[in-house]
C-alpha cells in the first residue's frame, strides 16, 4: 500500500518552548555523551567555555556501551552522536558481521541501531540523571520508516512511501514499485545516516535501469565510498538491494527538487527549542546533496530570493517537523524545496544534525550571530556568545547578553 502525505497542513500547531527539563543546572555543569576528541565534543566544549560555563565532562560512548560508567545524581547530560569512532562502530556492528566486518562496510545497521537505542534507554533509567534529549525520540529519528509515519500522521508534508510489509529483496521491491507505478525512488537503509547505503533508483520508459549511489560492490559485500557511481545492470542493482534488505529499507518517491545555479538544492534546517535558527543550502549535481559526497554549500541569499514570500513557510515546515519531537531540544531537518522554491517536503529529521562549524544563525532570527552550539546553550539559559567569540575564546566576555529563544506564536499559514 502507498501512503501519501504531501497534503494540507492539517490542524494548526505552535512550536514548543524549552521546558524545565531543558535548562542548565544551577552550577552550569554539563556532561556530554560523545566520542572524546571528536569535533562535535570539542566544538560544544568551546561554546561552553565561551559562555563562561564549567568545562563539560565527557562520558565516552565506548564506556556507555560496555557498561563501565557511573554518573552521580544531579548529572545533566547532553547526548551526542556515536558516529565516526571506529571502536564504537566495531562494538556495535562486528557481532552481526563477524569476520566480514570492516569500518567501510554498509551492512549491520540493524545491530548498530539496537545497540545504540538499548544503551540510551538504560541511561534514561539511571536515577538522578537528566537527559537533554529523549532516547525514544532519538530511536524514532534513527528509524526512517517510523519517522516517516510519525510525520505523516502529524500532517507534515513528506514524500510518498511504500507502506506495509518490509521489503525482502530486489524481486519484491520491483514488483511493489510496478504495482504502485513508481519509476523514480530513493531506497534508504532504515537505520543509516550520512547517505550510507542510499540508492537513487530510476526506471526508464524502455526498461532501462539506473541506480546512483556511493556504495561500492566489492569483496562480496557493500562498502561506503566517497565516489558516487552508477549501476545499470540489473544483476548489480539486485545485489545491492538484496544485501541492504535484511537491515530494513525505507523506500520513498524521488521528489524533484528546486535548483540553484543549475544544481539540485535542498536545505538542512537546524531547529533549536522549536525555532528554525540555522540553515545550510546544499547543492549537488548528484541526487544526494551530502557535502562529503561532492555536494557544496549554496547561497542562502539566493535561496531566500528564489523562495520570496514562501521562505517563512519553508522554515515553518521544518519547525512543524521538529514539533513532532517535543522532548528533543535540537533537531536537524532536511527540507526538500520543490520546483520554484514555493513548496517543500521533509526528507529526514536528524537527532544530531547540528555539526555545521562556524555557521552563524539566521539574520534577524532568534539565534543571529550564534553558531549551532552557542544557540543551544543560550536556549538552555547560558549567556549568549557570538560565533566568533565561541570559536576563539576560552573564557566568557564580560557582562554578556542573555538570550532566550521564544517559540513562534503565530499560526501556520
Amino acid at each position: 500500500m502507498l501512503t501519501t502525505t504531501d497534503r494540507a497542513a492539517g490542524p494548526a500547531r505552535t512550536t514548543h518552548p524549552a521546558g524545565p527539563a531543558h535548562r542548565l543546572p544551577a552550577d552550569g555543569r554539563l556532561t556530554v555523551l560523545g566520542n572524546p576528541g571528536h569535533r562535535r565534543v570539542t566544538l560544544f566544549t568551546a561554546a561552553a567555555r565561551a559562555a563562561g560555563l564549567p568545562e563539560p565532562t565527557v562520558l565516552p560512548w565506548l564506556d556507555l556501551l560496555r557498561g563501565g560508567y557511573r554518573l552521580p545524581a544531579g548529572t545533566v547530560l547532553r547526548i551526542e552522536s556515536p558516529g565516526e569512532e571506529e571502536a564504537v562502530d566495531a562494538l556495535l556492528r562486528r557481532p552481526a558481521l563477524g569476520a566480514r566486518y570492516a569500518p567501510t562496510r554498509v551492512e549491520g545497521g540493524a545491530a548498530w541501531y539496537a545497540g545504540v537505542t538499548a544503551a540510551l534507554r538504560a541511561l534514561a533509567r539511571t536515577p538522578g540523571v537528566r537527559l537533554l534529549g529523549d532516547p525514544e525520540e532519538i530511536a524514532v529519528m534513527f528509524d526512517k520508516r517510523r519517522a516517516h509515519a510519525l510525520l505523516s500522521h502529524a500532517g507534515v508534508p513528506v514524500p510518498r512511501a511504500l507502506d506495509g510489509a518490509a521489503v525482502t529483496g530486489w524481486d519484491d521491491l520491483r514488483a511493489r514499485l510496478d504495482a504502485e507505478g513508481l519509476r523514480r525512488v530513493f531506497v534508504k537503509p532504515s537505520h543509516g545516516s550520512s547517505a550510507s547505503g542510499v540508492v537513487a533508483l530510476e526506471f526508464g520508459p524502455r526498461g532501462q535501469l539506473r541506480a546512483t549511489t556511493s556504495v561500492e560492490l566489492a569483496d562480496g559485500g557493500l562498502h561506503n565510498s566517497l565516489r558516487v557511481r552508477r549501476y545499470q545492470e540489473e544483476r548489480a542493482v539486485a545485489e545491492l538491494v538484496d544485501r541492504l534488505a535484511p537491515d530494513g529499507l525505507h523506500v520513498e518517491q524521488w521528489v524533484p527538487k528546486a535548483s540553484q545555479s543549475g544544481r539540485s538544492a535542498d536545505l538542512r534546517v537546524v531547529v533549536v527549542a522549536g525555532r528554525a535558527t540555522h540553515v545550510v543550502v546544499r547543492t549537488s549535481a548528484q541526487p544526494m546533496t551530502n557535502l562529503h559526497l561532492g555536494g557544496a554549500r549554496g547561497s542562502l541569499e539566493l535561496a531566500r530570493q528564489a523562495a520570496g514570500p514562501a521562505w517563512p513557510d519553508l522554515l515553518e515546515t521544518a519547525e512543524r517537523a521538529a514539533a513532532c519531537f517535543p522532548n528533543s531540544p535540537m533537531v536537524g531537518v532536511d527540507v526538500l524545496p520543490t520546483a520554484a522554491w514555493r513548496r517543500a517536503v521533509v526528507g529526514e529529521v536528524n537527532a544530531f544534525g547540528d555539526l555545521l562549524p562556524g555557521l552563524p544563525g539566521l539574520p534577524e532570527g532568534p539565534a543571529e550571530g550564534l553558531d549551532t552550539y552557542a544557540a543551544q546553550l543560550a536556549a538552555l539559559g547560558a549567556p549568549a556568545t557570538t560565533t566568533a567569540t565561541a570559536a576563539t575564546t576560552a573564557t566568557a566576555p564580560s557582562a554578556p547578553p542573555h538570550l532566550t529563544i521564544h517559540p513562534r506564536t503565530e499560526q501556520p499559514r
